[in-house]
């Protein structure tokens, strides 16, 4: 054991030898997931004095670090940290923190962007390019890097990353910056889904400060096609800032997206997304913006109307639908466009409320009497002239109840004094159209449209009955009317049933009043066929009586000229006239068979010797001799005689033709005897 003594001592030595000789060398395993940050005692150069990090190889830390690998860094004049690699999460963001740099300007928050350090990999581009001290604007995505520890301190959600230096008032500050940036959830992106209906209102915290007369920082670098100054929604601050934007509440709103915002930076605040329902829209107040140009005219006092992005209440609405808007630049109000009902009725609103605080109107009647008068008002606002009611009246509740309410209260108080209690129940047809008529004019002043007025009944006050006795007069009144016209209608049920019973009655003799009716028509049918048979007859006799009498006149003409004839053949009228005379006598006697000769014959006295004989038929034949000839017998005119002699003679003769006719006809004749 004791030989083998010497040569333990000589390889410890050698070992030791080895190690010292290797750290004199400054032999260094670095691992591939490690840094080391180099830390120089002493150069030749000299120290530091304010600087951190040296950059001209003075002694101090170095800006360079040493990835994984065998190094030689003599701890004679070099001090290694080893660091781990730095990794950020998928889907987060890791801020930074530079303990070397030129100080923030007065009005900066944060440092600058240096495009030159690499994303922080670069300790010294940082440095030689203008990096500043302090939390910085950029920020870190996802990945993993290799930093300077000594120069950056990276603050993640899981972990704070730094060379620590062993100053407590360093790491209480990066304490506050990590609890601050979690109570802003700032190691998230910001994410806005559509499905949320959400709008991001954004609060820049570096950068100029708004004016006294400005509260919303104006829309700066977003159209993107400037691209020099198009910040893409605040995730470039420093386009952002060279576009001129300032600090605080921006009018510019984030919409549904994926935003990687430094926290330290801006932060975003969601709120909802203006909603205009139908039948309603939305009338813009800006409070930002230049002043615009009226649009209202000369004859409007009680304002302006402005265009769009300008300060004041905008000339256009918003019509239905969901808008980005950020309330905090401006207010939209909600006009209806629908009919609004106001009632003026205790304990009872319209749909939209606007009428919380109206009750009954107090009336003092023609006739004494204080009802209360509850009534509703219809109106509607013209979309295009809701601006014009804002401006006036800021919102509608206001105009109800400081001008709508007061001008319809005195408008049916003054009603009510002109009407009794009576009338005012009884007219109510007529006043509601009247009111209605009559304030349209005083709508339309306001820049309202009125639909329509609608009265209630009155209603006493809780300690007057008054009203009510007059009500229960009207009300039996009424009952007695419709008394009145229930008996009516009973008659006329009465009367109804009466010819109910008929009808049914007639119905059972329908069979006999169906055959009846047959006859009738039958009956009818055949007056109708005699009538037509009776009209055919009459035709015919017609037509024979024509014919008779075409028969008869040509027998008469040829008569005639028969008779005249005769006459000539007789010598005369005259004898033309005894010849029909002897004709009908004869033609009696033949009828009656009347003997024409007497059975007894008186002879007056005188005469020719034997006496004068002269019968019946001789004194007749002279008798007409004398009237129809014209003749005087025994005249003592031998003419006459004569004449008269010659007719006597020619009437026997047609006597003596005539009677021998007649005893062929069988008539009787008797020879007279004389006596």
């Amino acid at each position: 054991m004791t030989q083998f003594l010497p040569t333990l001592v000589t390889v410890f030595t050698v070992l030791i030898g080895i190690v010292l000789f290797l750290w004199i060398i400054g032999f260094r395993i670095i691992p591939n997931n490690k840094i080391a940050i180099i830390e120089k005692w002493w150069s030749q150069k000299g120290s530091l004095d304010m600087q951190i990090i040296a950059l001209k190889g003075e002694a101090g830390f170095q800006p360079q670090v040493i990835r994984g690998g065998i190094h030689f860094l003599t701890p004679l004049m070099y001090r290694v940290h080893i660091c781990p690699l730095v990794t950020v999460p998928q889907g987060q963001i890791a801020y930074v923190f530079a303990r070397d740099g030129q100080p923030l300007e007065p009005i900066q928050t944060l440092g600058k962007i240096i495009p030159e350090c690499n994303n922080f990999q670069d300790a010294q581009g940082f440095l030689l390019n203008g990096g500043q001290r302090g939390p910085q604007r950029g920020i870190i995505r996802e990945g993993t890097y290799a930093f300077n520890l000594a120069q950056f301190i990276i603050i993640t959600e899981d972990k704070i990353y730094y060379l620590p230096m062993g100053t407590k008032a360093e790491e209480s500050t990066i304490m506050n910056m990590t609890d601050l940036l979690k109570d802003r959830s700032g190691f998230t992106p910001i994410v806005i889904k559509g499905t949320d209906d959400k709008v991001g209102i954004v609060t820049v915290h570096d950068g100029l400060s708004l004016t006294q007369d400005d509260i919303i920082a104006p829309a700066v670098g977003d159209d993107p096609t400037e691209s020099g100054i198009y910040h893409n929604n605040f995730q470039d601050p420093e386009k952002f800032l060279k576009a001129g934007g300032f600090r605080g509440r921006q009018y510019q709103v984030l919409v549904e997206g994926t935003y990687f915002i430094n926290r330290f930076f801006a932060t975003v605040e969601l709120i909802e997304k203006t909603l205009i329902d139908v039948g309603y829209v939305g009338v813009v107040v800006s409070y930002i913006g230049p002043r615009g140009v009226d649009s209202t005219g000369e004859d409007y006092k009680h304002g302006e109307l402005v265009e769009k992005g300008f300060r004041g209440v905008w000339r256009e609405p918003l019509m239905p639908g969901k808008y980005a808007f950020n309330t905090y630049a401006g207010k939209i109000v909600r006009i209806p466009t629908t009919n609004i009902i106001l009632k003026w009725i205790s304990n009872q609103t319209g749909f939209h409320r606007f009428d919380e605080n109206l009750t009954e109107v107090s009336l003092i009647t023609k006739d004494a009497f204080e009802p209360s008068l509850p009534l509703s008002v219809v109106m509607h606002i013209d979309y295009r002239k809701a601006p014009l009611v804002i401006q006036r009246f800021g919102d509608v509740k206001m105009l109800v109840e400081q001008t709508l309410d007061p001008m319809v209260s005195a408008y049916f108080k003054n009603i009510g004094q002109t009407k009794t209690l009576i009338q005012l129940i009884q007219d109510r047809n007529e006043i509601q159209n009247l009111a209605s008529s009559q304030m349209k004019a005083k709508f339309d002043h306001y820049n309202l449209e009125l639909e329509e007025v609608l009265i209630g009944t009155p209603a006493a006050s809780v300690n007057d009955n008054k009203i009510e006795v007059i009500l229960t007069q009207l009300r039996e009144r009424q009952i007695a009317i419709e008394r009145i016209e229930t008996y009516s209608q009973q008659e006329k049920a009465a009367d109804k049933e009466k010819e109910l019973r008929e009808a049914e009655s007639k119905a059972l003799q329908q069979k006999f009043l169906t055959e009846s009716d047959i006859n009738i028509q039958i009956q009818s049918n055949a007056g109708k066929a005699e009538y037509q048979r009776a009209l055919q007859e009459a035709s015919k006799i017609k037509a024979i009586a024509e014919a008779e009498a075409e028969r008869e006149a040509r027998v008469g003409i040829g008569k005639a000229i028969a008779i005249e004839e005769q006459v000539k053949a007789y010598g005369g009228p005259q004898y033309q006239v005894v010849q029909d005379v002897m004709t009908k006598f004869t033609a009696a006697i033949e009828k009656s068979k009347v003997d024409i000769v007497p059975k007894t014959v008186l002879t007056m006295g005188g005469g020719q010797g034997q006496g004068s004989s002269v019968n019946a038929f001789e004194m007749l034949l002279n008798l007409l001799i004398s009237e129809k000839l014209g003749v005087e017998l025994n005249k003592g005119n031998k003419e006459e005689d004569s004449r008269v002699k010659t007719i006597k003679e020619s009437i026997m003769k047609a006597m003596e033709m005539e009677t021998s006719a007649a005893v062929e006809a069988g008539a009787q004749t008797v020879p007279s005897k004389e006596n």
